[in-house]
């Protein structure tokens, strides 16, 4: 079993658009509503693929108690904790090339509440093979949330969050940090590029080096990994197309089921890229086509670097 955190979910709202009219009524010709936030896509996916999986968070309100109905209509195991506060929403406008998105924060978590969740998570992961902790973290919670979750873990861990609460959570030994490039960045304090590839995978170590490997997410152009066993590059031959949201939950969802099916680093990260590709190419975030994923699987470029 895979359990799945996501402190921080969301009901995830996207609107398609032809174009987008600033400071104008708009109509979208289609409106999906979607549990969402970064563990949810992740637990969705995971789940598409047949996973045993088990969603542990924190929710509360009418949101929150729709995510809940929302997760058990997909058939995804769900083990919330509840709270006061109200479940947050995120919204994503698609106008055909571009996709804008707006995150609410999340209600604030008391110390009770969370504790409640410490209990219910101990348990779980007695029972599962893997974790994955992704998205926020929502006000209340200390930026070192993270890396206490990994340290009572006890089995590996995938850690997918930014800012100080990645760079604690690294600090405390997960077998994968999954930072996207420009989150890296933000811990780097200087910009990085995509195409020094050797460069960007000293600094992903330097960065992020207490954990057992580093996947760095590159949009388009792939990904780049430096574990123990190497460092690759790892793309499509051609940038997909489509609305990318929840195409790096994709990436997380496979470098842990890679973890829980044995498969060495350079089939997880083929694995990763293609089904990170068949959810760009999905129009609703955190969704995808098999075949989409299959086609990819054959096209995924892996190369070694030096």
């Amino acid at each position: 079993m895979i359990v799945v955190v996501c402190l921080n979910p969301a009901l995830d709202v996207t609107h398609q658009l032809d174009a987008v009219g600033w400071g104008e009524v708009n109509r979208p010709r289609a409106v999906h509503a979607r549990p969402g936030g970064k563990g949810l896509n992740v637990a969705r996916t995971l789940h598409a693929l047949g996973a045993d999986v088990l969603v542990l968070g924190l929710a509360g309100g009418i949101t929150g108690a729709g995510v809940e109905a929302a997760l058990r209509e997909l058939g995804v195991p769900t083990a919330f904790t509840p709270v006061t506060g109200e479940t947050r929403r995120t919204f994503s406008i698609v106008d055909d090339s571009r996709v804008t998105a707006f995150h609410e924060a999340g209600p604030e978590v008391g110390a009770a509440e969370f504790a409640e969740f410490c209990t219910d998570y101990q348990k779980a992961a007695a029972e599962a093979q893997a974790v994955v902790l992704s998205g926020s973290l929502p006000p209340g919670l200390p930026a070192g949330t993270y890396a206490t979750l990994i340290q009572t873990a006890g089995i590996p861990v995938v850690l997918d969050t930014h800012g100080e609460a990645l760079r604690r959570g690294a600090a405390a030994g997960p077998a994968v940090v999954k930072p996207n490039l420009a989150e890296l960045a933000a811990l780097a304090g200087r910009p990085l590029t995509a195409r020094r590839g050797a460069e960007l995978a000293a600094v992903a170590a330097g960065e992020l080096g207490r954990a057992g490997a580093v996947v760095v997410t590159l949009g388009p152009q792939g990904l780049l990994a430096a574990t123990g066993d190497g460092r690759w590059r790892v793309r499509m031959p051609a940038a997909v197309a489509g609305n990318a949201t929840g195409a790096g939950d994709a990436v997380t969802a496979a470098l842990a089921h890679g973890i829980v099916a044995g498969r060495p680093w350079h089939e997880r990260l083929r694995h990763a890229v293609a089904l990170g590709a068949a959810t760009a190419a999905a129009p609703v975030a955190g969704e995808f086509r098999p075949q989409d994923y299959l086609d990819a699987l054959r096209a995924v470029m892996v190369e070694e670097v030096r």
